[in-house]
């Protein structure tokens, strides 16, 4: 096949991905450098004002002030997206583990499983977490009818909750890397490694983990990355108490009407993400050598 043919073949993927993901991101980082219209949209001179407004804030004389909450509220997002990626691989691992381990039929069915909450909206699925872990809800009702409580615990509207959510939806995107690296290992290294009296947590250490670690990074990168940004889940099991940057550009876009703040948030998350990507990337390469 020429080149020629080649390049036919990918243009039409290729305009797509320049249409609706490298066009918006330039307009992103277009708009992050201008002026905030009081009615909504952009307007000129350009200025660095968006990416100011992270640490400071203008006062009534155009001063500016330091102000951390913003900052704070990308912390919280960053140390959650980290708690959610590190409890995904604590989970996910022995899960794929588990499911490699079963026979192909059982595989099948547990796979299936794993994959059957992608086949529900995620709309949905947020909202029945709500309907557990209300103060009337199925949570609180089976601790109050065992004994356990005499007032319903605040399970919803925290950090809590918020980490439920991103754990429910992203655990997949960790098994299924992790479960197609752990299924490519020979039976018998594990064998010949108990006939060498190596203990389980031995075998663990110097032989599953070793080989199941390129589909741990995959699976972190899968996570950390949408977690990140995720506005579902910490809006609605947030409550709005708990502003995460995917509420946040959220809310530059919609009430606070400034479209360059939202447009700086975006494009600094985009490039996070891209930096995680590229990081990934080059261990990934350094594993093949």
């Amino acid at each position: 096949m020429g080149p020629n043919r080649t390049y036919l073949l990918i243009a039409p993927a290729m305009l797509v991905i320049g249409i609706f993901m490298v066009l918006p991101l330039f307009l992103a980082v277009g708009y992050s450098f201008m002026t905030a219209n009081p009615y909504g949209g952009v307007t000129a001179p350009a200025t660095f004002d968006a990416y100011l407004q992270f640490l400071y804030q203008r006062d009534f004389d155009d001063s500016l002030m330091f102000s951390p909450s913003y900052a704070l509220i990308i912390l919280r997002s960053t140390y959650l997206a980290i708690a959610t990626t590190g409890i995904c691989l604590v989970l996910g691992l022995p899960v794929a583990w588990y499911i490699v381990c079963q026979t192909p039929e059982r595989r099948r069915i547990l796979l299936f499983a794993v994959t059957l909450p992608f086949w529900i909206n995620t709309l949905i699925r947020t909202y029945c977490w709500i309907l557990i872990l209300r103060d009337e809800g199925l949570a609180n009702g089976a601790l109050r009818h065992a004994g356990i409580i005499s007032h319903p615990l605040p399970l919803l509207y925290n950090d809590g909750s918020i980490l439920l959510g991103l754990v429910y939806t992203f655990l997949p995107f960790m098994v299924l890397p992790i479960y197609s690296t752990l299924e490519r290992i020979d039976p018998r290294l594990i064998e010949a490694a108990h006939d060498l009296y190596a203990s389980r947590a031995a075998v663990f250490r110097r032989i599953v983990w070793p080989l199941a670690r390129p589909g741990a990074l995959a699976g972190a990168t899968l996570v950390f990355a949408p977690a990140l940004g995720s506005f579902l889940a910490p809006d609605l099991l947030g409550g709005g108490k708990k502003l995460l940057i995917g509420s946040l550009i959220q809310m530059q876009f919609t009430s606070s009407r400034n479209w360059p703040f939202g447009a700086a948030l975006s494009t600094v998350v985009t490039v996070v993400v891209l930096t995680v990507f590229v990081i990934r990337s080059r261990k990934a390469q350094e594993e093949r050598r």
